[in-house]
């Protein structure tokens, strides 16, 4: 008997590694792409940006799966909203208190993580089916890929575009930085290769039904 797409999902490993590897929220689903090209142009904005929005997954998931009984279907939408919103404005306030430089150099970014498709699915999709725990876990598991993909651009624009790493210098006073990487065609082509880089090392792994039966 096949397994009804409606209920909860067991919490398992898969729960935590599935938004890491086989959905990751952007080099998979290519959600949440308008931060991946604007804050990516040093590791330590994308590190930012990706707890940040993390922190917000957790939230959001865990008040959603633990509300998912009391909130109308009508509305649940809205209201999902309305609990993303208020996590990020948490946020908004904390990450201005903790580091101004950050808080400048992440910008408006910040406040539109409220309208994050991976957030905003996350809710929709999993945590409002399933337990906390489940919900937690599978948050934390698109946290951590989101903030990877983030970090995967950051450092390799952050290298070729400045000669640093978090703020360190690399290569001496003599390197001469690739200014484009620093710039957002920077972000598309450094995109571009990773999502490259995904889809080939994916397709390694899992070969097609034809490369199987061939075997």
């Amino acid at each position: 008997m096949s397994q009804d797409p409606r209920a909860p999902a067991e919490l398992s490993w898969e729960t935590l590694t599935q938004g890491v590897w086989k959905e990751n929220p952007v080099f998979v689903m290519l959600l949440g792409l308008c931060p991946v090209l604007a804050v990516t142009n040093t590791a330590s904005n994308a590190l930012a940006m990706g707890l940040a929005t993390t922190f917000v997954l957790l939230c959001s998931g865990v008040l959603v799966s633990l509300l998912r009984k009391l909130i109308p279907k009508q509305v649940r939408i809205a209201c999902y909203i309305i609990i993303i919103a208020t996590f990020v404005t948490i946020t908004d306030y904390a990450i201005q208190a903790i580091s101004l430089d950050i808080y400048k150099a992440l910008g408006a970014f910040i406040q539109l993580i409220v309208v994050n498709c991976v957030i905003l699915g996350r809710a929709e999709a999993y945590a409002s089916k399933n337990k906390v725990a489940n919900a937690f876990v599978n948050a934390l598991g698109m946290g951590i890929g989101f903030t990877l993909a983030l970090l995967c651009l950051g450092i390799v624009r952050e290298v070729f575009g400045f000669g640093t790493l978090f703020g360190i210098d690399l290569f001496g006073p003599n390197f001469q930085p690739w200014a484009v990487f620093a710039l957002p065609p920077g972000g598309f082509f450094v995109l571009a290769f990773w999502l490259f880089l995904f889809a080939y090392v994916r397709q390694r792994r899992n070969p097609s039904k034809e490369e199987e039966h061939a075997a």
